[in-house]
């Protein structure tokens, strides 16, 4: 699991001001060369604890100081466990922190280098340094500090196995520099991840500057993206671009495939080079940028289609992070309209009645997360009593839904004609074919043929005419 090419470590820039100088590979290491290193790394460790350093510098230190220690490609401290690799890897580790929690499980997840595994040392270690992790975790949170929330931004939110893929892919791509296209649909949390791959990066103390490329004027693109030099033009002031302020930190590019082709050949040029040149300057500037893109729609269908630059795609996508649309995810519905909820408490404590949780899962969700978080808005300012209600949802989610209910309501049927009446629509979808109707309703064959067999009798019947 642990790197023994100690000059590849020592490439791995420092991710903050004074960091542990990289040491010499493992092999070969000698007892009490580790204990002096340890001894370091501790002591760099807490010169993050000042209280005049920004807050968020004691993980930096602690995540850069132990990388370094074990000569690993990454360490990063996670509120989520990431989603387990589809076969075990050795080189991947990952330990929950001690310490009760109750909203969440924090580790510590721990990326090596698959040639070489780690030796019995190196496995004390990761045990030891768990319990300085989960000190580090206690201090951040009692700092007001949350991974991922710093800027007010909403955290990753769900549970179900697409989810914890992506987390874990944003944790992968996050330890390297490499240029990322996010794709997926409006609405999915394009800039979310953008954000969460920033934040767990080594540029976390750089700024990170988001850029609506569908707002800019074509015009004001080059000012914009690439800055303007003092009187340039009579009443123009001297600034910088998106570019130069991103410097140290991750530029987004957010819909990307909205610019021109005239626009995509100027940010090819500066991503290609990673140097810009401010208009009416003579020089170029180089940058330190990290670029993210993101788009809603398939780059590579614009590419065939002739509408975006094959260069500038194959520029940019480096590594590609799809966001699932909500209909795929349905299961992380609950969890989500709770999170939002829970924001808005200060303004009104609500909960879900069960008949509304059924209604989200039901819907579709065109504008995904964001249609899901202003319907859940709505609801906090309209909702009667403390509870949302099926009423309190909009028409567009509560009638689709409650139009396939009322019929069972209003005829006041028993539980098994229900049943049985939803039996022989599924049997109906399936051609007939009553062995897959079994499988899609997750039932044996002997219950299937008994829920077709079932007919309302005449005295239910007339029970549901008093009822009404």
């Amino acid at each position: 699991m642990l790197a023994s090419d100690s000059a590849a470590a020592r490439s791995l820039p420092p991710a903050v001001p004074g960091a542990l100088p990289m040491r010499a590979g493992r092999v070969g290491r000698r007892g009490p060369d580790r204990r002096t290193a340890f001894a370091d790394f501790l002591a760099f460790v807490s010169g993050g604890l000042s209280p005049d350093r920004d807050p968020r510098e004691l993980r930096i230190r602690f995540e850069d100081g132990l990388r370094r220690l074990l000569s690993v490609r990454s360490v990063s401290v996670m509120d989520v466990a990431p989603a387990p690799p589809p076969t075990p890897s050795p080189h991947i580790c990952t330990l929950e922190l001690p310490g009760g929690y109750e909203d969440d499980h924090p580790v510590i997840h721990i990326v090596g280098d698959p040639r070489t595994p780690p030796d019995e040392w190196d496995l004390q270690m990761m045990h030891t340094v768990r319990y300085i992790a989960a000190f580090v975790l206690a201090v951040e949170r009692r700092r007001g500090v949350s991974r991922g929330r710093t800027d007010g931004t909403m955290a990753l939110v769900g549970s179900s196995a697409l989810v914890k893929g992506l987390r874990e892919r944003i944790a992968r791509v996050a330890s390297s520099d490499f240029t990322v296209l996010i794709e997926g649909e409006s609405g999915t949390g394009k800039e979310l991840v953008a954000r969460q791959i920033h934040e767990l990066s080594r540029r976390t103390r750089g700024a990170f500057v988001a850029v609506n490329c569908a707002a800019i004027v074509e015009t004001l693109l080059e000012a914009e993206l690439f800055g303007i030099e003092e009187r340039t033009a009579t009443g123009v002031r001297g600034r910088r671009g998106k570019f130069e302020a991103a410097d140290g930190g991750t530029l987004f590019l957010d819909e990307v495939s909205d610019l021109s082709m005239s626009a995509q050949a100027k940010l090819l040029r500066a991503i290609q080079d990673l140097a810009v040149e401010r208009v009416g300057g003579h020089g170029m500037r180089r940058i330190d940028t990290r670029i993210v893109a993101a788009t809603n729609r398939t780059l590579s269908e614009l590419v065939q289609d002739g509408r975006f630059r094959a260069d500038l795609y194959y520029r940019l996508n480096g590594v590609e992070i799809h966001v699932p649309p909500l209909r795929d995810r349905r299961e992380d519905i609950p969890e989500l309209a709770r999170y939002f909820l829970d924001r808005h408490r200060a303004v009104r404590r609500l909960k879900l009645s069960p008949p509304a949780v059924d209604a989200l899962i039901a819907y579709d969700w065109p504008g995904n997360v964001r249609e899901l978080e202003r319907v859940m808005e709505r609801a906090i300012v309209l909702a009667d009593g403390a509870e949302i209600r099926l009423e309190d949802l909009p028409p567009s989610i509560a009638g689709s839904y409650g139009d396939a209910l009322l019929p069972s309501i209003v005829s006041n049927e028993s539980m098994r004609t229900w049943g049985s009446r939803y039996a022989r629509l599924v049997l109906e979808r399936h051609g007939n074919n009553k062995r897959k109707a079994c499988r899609a309703l997750g039932i044996s064959y002997h219950t299937l043929r008994a829920y077709l067999r079932h007919r309302p009798t005449d005295t239910q019947i007339e029970k549901n005419a008093v009822g009404r």
